[in-house]
């Protein structure tokens, strides 16, 4: 399906087209949602542009995300979906700009999309244009991706909290370390899909930034475009401090984890050194030789009772001595 976006009075009004041919000439915007063939074509027809096909828009090289053709200016990039829940994905969005009109394809519901129909819908100017459409759009996915980051950044905080709280905190409590592990990777995994989509904006931006000299923009969408230069430079070192953040926590993690097998490695050691003594005081009274001593003496019992306590107790202080436990 696809929507178009005509101006009015006060508002930008979203009419959800069916019939072709009833697409209005003073479309702005037309996004275009899991388009079929026939509405591609329409939309061409229209445009008078190529819409490029899913897998055109999967190609990673610059000269098949960012060109120009026939006058319009072709950009996909990587947007960040489903950011919110446990399997967050990108997906490619193709902004087609031309003759002031601006044509989106996309196959999946990123958010700013529906930020911006909302924004728009409740007011803009009536002579507004493509291209302050798409302004809008790569502003809304940027802050987007500055939500995420901040959101990322504070889960991290708590993760990295959990693992190096106070001893007496941890002690006789059950450390979920898988859980903890999982929502490390689950960071590192979100944190790297937004590098990915703000290193893809600002591409975008930086090819609209070269364009425009040509074209006779306004001085406060040039202005609102060095903003934005800034802006992802800014989150994209973000995003890189974040991932270097977590993997010093996932270190930190295993570190932590790698200490509580020792410990327990530790504590079985010091039992068995603390058992051996006994239990070969035990097996030398359990032997059954026909002379042994202490086998007719009346004490002979409690005299064996007592040395494997006192065998046991030794190596035991001797540990607690030299504060190896």
């Amino acid at each position: 399906m696809f929507a178009v976006f005509v101006p009015s009075e006060s508002a930008l009004k979203k009419a959800v087209i069916e019939d072709l041919a009833a697409v209005p000439e003073n479309a702005v915007w037309i996004d275009l949602v899991n388009p079929s063939a026939a509405e591609d074509k329409a939309v061409e027809r229209l445009a008078g542009i190529a819409i490029p096909t899913r897998e055109d828009m999967q190609e990673i090289e610059i000269s098949s995300r960012l060109y120009m053709e026939n006058g319009a200016r072709y950009m996909t990039a990587t947007l960040m979906c489903h950011s919110d829940t446990d399997m967050p994905r990108t997906t490619a969005v193709t902004f087609i700009l031309g003759d002031h009109r601006l044509v989106t394809v996309r196959y999946d519901l990123p958010k700013p999309f529906a930020l911006v129909e909302a924004k728009l819908a409740r007011s803009c100017t009536p002579s507004i244009t493509g291209e302050m459409v798409l302004m809008e759009l790569l502003d809304a996915v940027i802050d987007r991706c500055a939500d995420i980051l901040e959101r990322c950044g504070t889960e991290i905080d708590q993760v990295s909290h959990d693992i190096f709280e106070p001893e007496s905190e941890r002690h006789g409590q059950a450390k979920r370390y898988s859980q903890i592990l999982i929502s490390i990777g689950r960071k590192g995994d979100l944190t790297s899909k937004v590098r990915e989509s703000l290193v893809s904006i600002g591409r975008v931006v930086t090819f609209l930034s070269a364009v425009v000299e040509g074209v006779k923009w306004s001085k406060d969408m040039r202005e609102q475009l060095k903003t934005m230069q800034r802006d992802v430079a800014s989150l994209t070192d973000h995003a890189s401090y974040l991932s270097n953040k977590i993997t010093f926590v996932l270190d930190a993690m295993l570190g932590v984890v790698n200490l509580e097998q020792n410990n327990i490695i530790k504590l079985f050691s010091v039992m068995a050194v603390v058992l051996m003594p006994p239990t070969l005081i035990a097996s030398i009274y359990g032997m059954n030789f026909k002379v042994m001593p202490e086998l007719e003496w009346v004490h002979g019992y409690p005299m064996a009772l007592v040395m494997m306590l006192l065998a046991a107790i030794v190596p035991y202080w001797i540990f607690k001595w030299k504060k190896w436990l």
